[in-house]
């Protein structure tokens, strides 16, 4: 009877710790006030969005390390994983930095390197002078995106393909680019892009099953095909704003942060437009002295350095410059430098705007 009494005991506090655990993964809750944000702010956000954008998906706020707010429209849910299309992309580049921090590969080996038996017979100039670098910043001369849907060996393809321009010299949006430093870091680790990351990001984050679609040859797309929880997807801009830090250790070097989230190359010239600020290593540049990662129908990771906030958000839109556009004027006006007095009027309003999100139009 003791001995069953004593089980009970333990397994409870098992238990105990194993939710306790479950907790300790979440990032930190506060009121908008508390951390400086104005809860009337959000809300008027919140419900712009849900009558501007077709359709929102979720948002989530954090400003200095704690979720300020958080919402989901029906059907999406807090628990339920969201395809992020191209942001997959800025998680693809956090592997290419942590295999640069581990002596694996540098940014200016040539790709060609890395394929010896992929490589055409005979393979151009510009081929040859294609670096990791030119993969990350998606300047690798390509006239054209490769198509290669139907193609067996998605890497020879990619080798295979017309390369007119000189490497770094002309900025084309590039998704096999992407797919080809995914299959570096393969080939440098001797795992795919998920498994490598799995101990040195996702793990750390408190990210639980992170899935990411792979090619026909077994290796992660990187390009896209990565589904997270928008609570990762601000686990992940928050580890950026802390400049690779998290929780007092240091996952990914400050230098490879710097790097990746600053201007690389030039991608056009209109001041109003945030695919126009210039691109990085997998990251956007914004304005206002954001950058982000993003991806297909309006999935967006907004870290804004000046405010110490992420931004998640996604969502199945046709217009995604206008989802930015909301944020620039909706939620930059809700930070200020110190705490708020607590509004629990305005408090309430912003619960009750979230419990009235309903399911997509």
């Amino acid at each position: 009877m003791k001995f069953l009494l004593l089980t009970f005991i333990c397994l409870f506090a098992f238990s105990g710790n194993i939710n306790l655990a479950a907790e300790a993964v979440k990032l930190p809750r506060s009121t908008p006030e508390a951390q400086g944000v104005s809860p009337a702010r959000i809300r008027e956000f919140i419900e712009a969005a849900d009558q501007q954008v077709d359709s929102m998906h979720s948002f989530m706020l954090v400003r200095h390390g704690h979720v300020v707010a958080e919402a989901w429209w029906e059907p999406e849910s807090a628990e339920k994983p969201h395809i992020l299309w191209s942001l997959s992309k800025s998680f693809t580049s956090t592997a290419v930095g942590l295999a640069l921090a581990e002596g694996k590969l540098s940014i200016d080996d040539q790709v060609l390197k890395f394929f010896p038996d992929d490589a055409p017979a005979e393979p151009s100039v510009n081929l040859k002078a294609m670096r990791v670098r030119d993969l990350l910043t998606m300047t690798t001369g390509h006239q054209d995106q490769l198509n290669w849907r139907d193609k067996d060996d998605w890497a020879k393809a990619f080798l295979a393909h017309p390369v007119p321009h000189k490497p770094g010299s002309h900025f084309l949006y590039n998704t096999p680019a992407t797919f080809m430093l995914s299959a570096i870091v393969q080939k440098v680790t001797g795992e795919t892009v998920l498994e490598y990351l799995k101990p040195r990001l996702f793990d750390p984050l408190g990210i639980a099953d992170p899935r990411w679609d792979t090619s026909p040859q077994g290796i992660t797309i990187g390009g896209y095909g990565l589904f997270l929880r928008t609570e990762d997807i601000a686990k992940f801009g928050q580890l950026y704003l802390q400049r690779g830090k998290w929780h007092g250790k240091q996952l990914l070097p400050e230098s490879w942060v710097d790097q990746a989230t600053s201007k690389q190359v030039s991608n056009g010239s209109d001041p109003q437009r945030d695919w126009d600020q210039g691109y990085g290593f997998q990251f956007w540049r914004c304005r206002h002295g954001a950058y982000r990662g993003d991806g297909k129908d309006g999935q967006f990771c907004i870290v804004l350095p000046n405010q110490d906030a992420v931004v998640a958000i996604t969502a199945d839109s046709r217009d995604m410059q206008a989802q930015l556009n909301l944020v620039w004027e909706k939620l930059l006006p809700a930070f200020t430098d110190g705490p708020l007095q607590a509004d629990p009027e305005g408090q309430t309003k912003l619960k009750e705007a979230v419990a009235a999100l309903k399911a997509s139009r």
